[in-house]
């Protein structure tokens, strides 16, 4: 068969935790879509997730599916339920799961004899399959899960360490070498840039094995960062590929709602409250799979959303005091007073099929990466209220560069403990975000950009483009192997 015909065979490996996975998921329907045969990598723990979110791909004859990895949990000292980072609890037991993970590369090594696999996609936080991908003769392209302006400016933090020249924690520094004079403060920085620790190392890990990986895939679209895609790609030197908004291979409710975990609430049901609310009416508040707060917090959050007077749906993660009915952090009497205005999911919720729907107007989000691409393919503005990882740098980006959000006011970095913020806040930024002036020029802007996201993912868009010309590269790669494409 032709190289620039045969089918391509593309393995995608995920990081264990749902923000990782669930875009690669859809990644792998978006290749398969395009022709290719795609499979996952999944525990025995994840698995069922897989083959619930590709069912309907599956069914319809697309060649797509699911294959397994067991994590050697025994061998760190791990308990056997401890197979997704959502369930690790500790410092400790995150250090012994990234252990675990690293300890897969002899069975990721058999998989890609037996299966044989043209090119292995990998999470940037696996860096060591560069390894087994160099040693089975295939191009691996790392998965970076955010945008080219938090990936770029997060480099350029670590080249230039700008921080270390500011007298205080608060004092704000000015990117250095990165487009649009973005400021940040030491105490918005992770842990592991501030001082050397063994994640400093790991990250160190990460950037050498994307230097030596065939490109980078994105969750990301031209149209809306080209300043810092350029950026990336020139002065970083990366390859890369944008091939995002991912979400949007998601046609249908079903599709939508059968991206990540089971769902909290019925689909219908949920679309029946948002379908009774008038247009851009409705704050969704939802701060990802793995942030947690305090039981005062969620009091705080409680309040505001009361005194704020708007409609709303709050997505509260599951915890033990959820799952006991203890709930201390609601108010007396709250629910029975609320029921005409709002609508609380404890759990897991379908985020896509609601920023979708007509009636939600804003979105107070811990802007994790998903969620901010998902608002603005929904063409939603946010409210901001940044916790861990590279979630500072995007606030940045949807308050000062896309101009689509106000931020709540959160100053400190938090491996996964919310900042505190009072009610009154929360209740100010509701209302500015939903009704007004301003949150009408944020949503004109976003709906544009929705518009934008929209036109890229189709024939003849830049992410169409994009990936075609990737899966035409990894064809002449796979029919060339030994030349350098």
């Amino acid at each position: 068969m032709g190289g620039a015909s045969r089918r391509l065979h593309i393995f995608f490996f995920p990081f264990m935790a749902p923000g990782h996975m669930i875009p690669m998921i859809d990644m792998a329907k978006l290749f398969t879509m395009r022709g290719c045969k795609s499979t996952l990598i999944a525990t025995p723990y994840d698995k069922p997730t897989f083959l619930k979110s590709i069912e309907k791909f599956k069914d319809s004859g697309l060649n797509i599916d699911v294959v397994n990895v067991t994590l050697p949990l025994k061998e760190v000292g791990l308990p056997e339920d401890c197979d997704n980072l959502n369930r690790v609890t500790s410092m400790q037991m995150r250090q012994q799961f990234m252990r675990a993970i690293m300890m897969l590369d002899q069975q990721l090594e058999l998989l890609i004899e037996k299966l044989a696999p043209d090119c292995l996609i990998s999470d940037m936080f696996l860096p060591w399959t560069i390894e087994v991908a160099a040693k089975c003769g295939i191009p691996r392209l790392v998965f970076h899960g955010t945008s080219a302006f938090s990936i770029a400016g997060t480099e350029c933090v670590r080249l230039y360490e700008p921080h270390k020249k500011v007298s205080s924690d608060s004092e704000p520094f000015v990117i250095p070498n990165f487009p649009g004079q973005i400021t940040l403060s030491r105490m918005q920085l992770q842990d592991f840039v501030k001082e050397e620790t063994e994640f400093t190392k790991f990250i160190d890990k990460v950037k050498e094995s994307e230097k030596r990986s065939f490109g980078v895939v994105m969750n990301s679209f031209y149209e809306l960062e080209p300043a810092y895609v350029d950026h990336y790609r020139t002065f970083l030197g990366r390859r890369s590929w944008l091939i995002g908004p991912l979400s949007l291979c998601n046609k249908e409710i079903e599709d939508k709602a059968n991206r990540g975990k089971q769902i909290s609430i019925d689909q219908l049901e949920c679309l029946k409250w948002l379908d009774s609310r008038l247009t851009n009416s409705v704050i969704y508040i939802c701060f990802g799979s793995m942030v947690n707060f305090t039981a005062a917090q969620l009091h705080e959050i409680a309040v505001g959303l009361e005194a704020a007077g708007q409609q709303f749906i709050w997505v509260v993660k599951k915890d033990a005091d959820v799952e006991e009915g203890k709930e201390e952090w609601l108010p007396d009497g709250y629910e029975s007073r609320i029921q005409n205005m709002g609508l609380i999911i404890r759990g897991w919720a379908p985020q896509v099929l609601i920023l979708d729907h007509e009636a939600v107007g804003g979105f107070v989000t811990h802007c994790g990466w998903n969620s901010t691409l998902e608002a603005v393919t929904a063409g939603v503005p946010m409210v901001t209220w940044p916790v861990s990882a590279e979630q500072f740098y995007n606030e940045k980006f949807v308050t000062q560069v896309l101009k689509i959000g106000l931020d709540i006011g959160v100053k400190n970095w938090s491996r996964s403990i919310g900042d505190s913020v009072k009610s009154e806040r929360v209740e100010e930024a509701v209302k500015r975000v939903l009704v007004g002036e301003e949150a009408e020029e944020m949503r004109r802007r976003a709906k544009a950009l929705a518009e934008m996201a929209r036109g890229a993912v189709e024939e003849g868009g830049s992410s169409w483009s994009d990936l075609g010309a990737l899966l035409q590269v990894l064809r002449l790669q796979s029919s060339a192997p030994n030349e350098k494409i």
